[in-house]
């Protein structure tokens, strides 16, 4: 439970750094894709927009509830702190076990394999296939297919990982920046949108067969949070961001609302271009609006806004998300050497490398979409518990220094929990399968876990 700081970490992310990796971890390759399988579930381009604006409030919710305990337990780590803090050392290892293996893995893995599919415009050859290896994991249970295009994908995973092993400093340099140009260019693609003229507001009327209802209504709900996700991931280096009893909370509520607004104004410019049908039928609707608006060129253009915005992404996953393993370390409940602190650049370097090499391997394999969909259930049980914390530690710590209190308390983590046991029930009714599995290997941990307790005793 030390500080980072007496860990030998350093507290260089200034305010700008801090709201960049809220931002530009949020901002990945969802805003590009996920309005397809939303107007597919809801119907039409208003229930859209109804969605996105509750799974933003619902995401500023937990932003609140976060920003609370970001100020009060300003430590490396995240809901791993908050989960250790309010309910043992147990959820907090659980949290920590699911997030390195499984959710972070596979999110820094799906990212980079975005990166390539984007890339993949541009030279096609990526595309071909490398090496068969005879292992059945492949399509269809047949051997294991390598592409170029994913060597493409681990050498951009393994060039974040230089970034961040030289300094957290120029990784939020590099952070900042990169989501600065991404900012740009997706407002860039808005205001093409709108200035066209050759969109209709009567697009926002127009509607498509779908599947409706209430379960309609929760699929469209997980879609936007996934493009949502990542507003909680400024926490995990809460110990290296300087002054963060004000910046935490600065970057985690400001970040989140300028996230909502740009979602917003982006599915605006897209559903005036493009009727709801057209949007039901595109798989890449950003592509397909520029592409009706400036031909060839503005898909193009598409393709790199996303590859920045990826690029973006995948730095600040693997900033925050090395950051985990390294607290677990640090408390006794993961391998010795990934607590250890680089004497010159004062990073986490083995846990930046053992992140980065296993999510390589994943990106290999091509099964990080299973293992992601598998942890998305289990991810909204610790985000729930993590601002069910707010209300524990309320009574558990009345001593913690609050220099923040999470507004509209107790409503807002309360509202923010019970939205939570709505979307992990809804997924355990939808996707029986993948939660129970999920679950699993989650708690396949536990012995790990027991293992390092009975270490640390002795």
């Amino acid at each position: 439970m030390s500080d980072a700081n007496a860990a030998g970490l350093r507290r260089d992310l200034g305010p700008w750094a801090a709201s960049a990796v809220v931002v530009g971890t949020i901002i990945g390759s969802g805003i590009f894709l996920v309005p397809k399988t939303m107007i597919l579930r809801v119907g039409s381009p208003e229930m859209v927009f109804l969605v996105w604006v509750l799974g933003g409030v619902l995401s500023l919710f937990g932003a609140l509830s976060y920003a609370e305990l970001a100020a009060a337990l300003p430590e490396t780590g995240g809901e791993y702190t908050y989960l250790r803090e309010a309910y043992g050392p147990v959820w907090g290892f659980l949290y920590g076990w699911a997030t390195f293996w499984v959710a972070r893995g596979g999110s820094i893995a799906t990212l980079a394999s975005g990166f390539f599919y984007y890339l993949a415009n541009f030279y096609p050859g990526l595309e071909a296939v490398w090496a068969y290896l005879p292992l059945p994991i492949g399509p269809g249970g047949g051997p294991l297919e390598l592409r170029y295009g994913q060597f493409a994908a681990v050498a951009v995973i393994l060039l974040l990982a230089g970034v961040n092993y030289v300094g957290v400093r120029f990784s939020g340099g590099v952070q900042v920046a990169a989501t600065a140009v991404k900012i740009a260019l997706i407002a860039g693609i808005v205001a093409i949108g709108f200035g066209s003229g050759q969109g209709s507001a009567a697009n926002y009327t127009s509607s498509v067969p779908s599947a409706g209802g209430v379960a309609g209504f929760f699929a469209a709900m997980v879609a936007a949070l996934w493009a949502y996700d990542g507003w909680n991931n400024v926490n995990m280096v809460a110990g290296e961001v300087r002054n963060p009893k004000k910046n935490l909370a600065v970057a985690l509520i400001a970040g989140t609302l300028i996230v909502i607004a740009v979602y917003i104004l982006t599915n605006l410019a897209y559903f005036y271009v493009l009727s709801g049908s057209e949007v039901a039928a595109s798989d890449r609707v950003a592509a397909a609006m520029m592409r009706r608006v400036l031909g060839a060129r503005g898909a193009a253009a598409v393709s790199v806004a996303a590859m920045i915005s990826i690029f973006a992404a995948l730095n600040g996953s693997i900033l925050s998300g090395s950051r985990v393993p390294y607290a677990l370390a640090r408390d006794g409940y993961f391998f010795r050497p990934v607590a250890r602190v680089h004497p010159r650049y004062r990073t986490p370097g083995v846990s930046i490398l053992l992140l980065s090499g296993w999510a390589s391997l994943v990106t290999l394999s091509g099964r990080y979409e299973q293992l992601f969909t598998y942890v998305i259930f289990a991810s909204w049980i610790f985000y729930g518990m993590a601002a069910g914390a707010v209300l524990v530690l309320r009574k558990k710590r009345p001593d913690l220094d609050r220099p923040y209190r999470t507004l509209g308390y107790p409503f807002v983590p309360v509202l923010f929990v019970l939205a939570s046991l709505a979307l992990t029930i809804s997924t355990l009714i939808d996707s029986p399968r993948e939660s129970l599995l999920g679950l699993g290997l989650i708690f396949a941990g536990l012995p790990f876990y027991f293992h390092w307790k009975r270490r640390n005793s002795a």
